[in-house]
């Protein structure tokens, strides 16, 4: 006779996984200079859905992140009875900017003034990070350097409560190097304490320059598109 796997064993695996992998890339972090107790990490669970979620709130993470406001609705409602605080790192859609706030603690991805006001409008006071391009092409999200400082202006004038900046760094490592050195000095420079900076590919570039927020997906969970959605 076949053995199957229970549901709660199933859950209880993919947990361990995660521990460790939690455990392995903290102690890689410290080697990078970083204080892993001090880095908050956001686990990124698009495509990974509820389990996910279930297993890094297990494993000791209490933040998660989504990119895409029907999966973020979505997940936050199935796994509720978690104590959770939910990121939106997606691209900002004006027309979906009501909803965003309703499922989102934290709007990590304010990259224009249009978003200010709309965000303004559906949630005075809404925590957000204002997203950094340091590419300079049209179709990234995210404001580019020059434009930072005001635009952090206007978000605190409209009342909105700006913690920091995020980015998204470009895949080589020099490149990367230089968007999150930037990134720390537009940070200190607009005194904002969080710096959104690395993921699973650049996580020590964005150690070694001081970051205080990770987002990892893969890192955490293994490649997207295993079977089940998680390795």
């Amino acid at each position: 006779m076949a053995m199957t796997t229970s549901p709660a064993s199933s859950a209880e695996e993919l947990t361990a996984r995660v521990r460790a992998r939690l455990e392995a890339l903290r102690a890689r972090m410290a080697e990078w200079g970083s204080d892993p107790e001090r880095v908050r990490v956001v686990a990124v669970t698009k495509t990974f859905g509820p389990p996910a979620v279930r297993a890094a709130v297990a494993a000791g993470l209490t933040h998660c992140g989504e990119n895409y406001v029907d999966e973020l609705c979505a997940t936050r409602a199935q796994t509720a009875d978690l104590a959770v605080t939910w990121h939106y790192l997606g691209a900002l859609q004006t027309n979906k900017v009501a909803r965003v706030v309703a499922c989102a603690d934290l709007v990590a991805s304010l990259s224009r003034d249009r978003e200010v006001a709309r965000l303004a409008r559906a949630r005075p006071g809404a925590p957000v990070y204002v997203q950094l391009d340091v590419t300079g092409r049209a179709e990234r999200n995210g404001a580019p350097e020059a434009e930072v400082p005001g635009l952090v202006a206007r978000a605190r004038d409209a009342g909105l409560d700006v913690r920091g900046l995020m980015v998204v760094a470009p895949p080589d490592p020099a490149g990367a190097q230089a968007a999150f050195a930037a990134t720390v000095r537009l940070a200190d420079a607009l005194g904002l304490a969080e710096r959104s900076m690395g993921m699973s590919e650049d996580l020590e570039w964005a150690c070694r320059a001081g970051t205080t927020e990770v987002r990892l997906g893969r890192a955490l969970f293994g490649p997207r598109g295993g079977a089940g959605g998680l390795a």
